[in-house]
């Protein structure tokens, strides 16, 4: 799942910011994911990455920000490495979640 697919796609319009016609694109927005009864709990391991188990639990490597975003606490903003030994949370029914992510980044 390509989550930019339909961000929109924005150009510098400010000739005193940045270059004019720069393109960019509009804010994303993620939805707080909370606790389910079947969501599983792992203990990460040296060498764990957010994609490595987006990939081993879901089969996609671009869905880590799920795991990410329900485990807000326990993971280093804008890094894909783990600290071993950190209890996550990694949510099983995920439609939904990408249904909430798709609703809230509709322009």
């Amino acid at each position: 799942m390509n989550r930019y697919q339909n961000i929109k796609e924005l150009r510098n319009e400010n000739q005193f910011v940045g270059t004019m016609g720069t393109k960019y694109y509009s804010t994303v927005y993620y939805p707080e994911i909370g606790a389910h009864e079947s969501d599983i709990y792992i203990e990460s391991e040296f060498g764990d990455r957010l994609d490595s188990l987006a990939y081993q639990f879901y089969g996609d490597v671009t869905l880590y920000w799920i795991i990410s975003c329900r485990n807000p606490n326990k993971i280093n903003f804008g890094s894909l490495f783990l600290n071993p030994g950190s209890q996550l949370a990694i949510p099983v029914n995920i439609s939904g979640i990408i249904s909430s992510y798709n609703q809230l980044n509709v322009f």
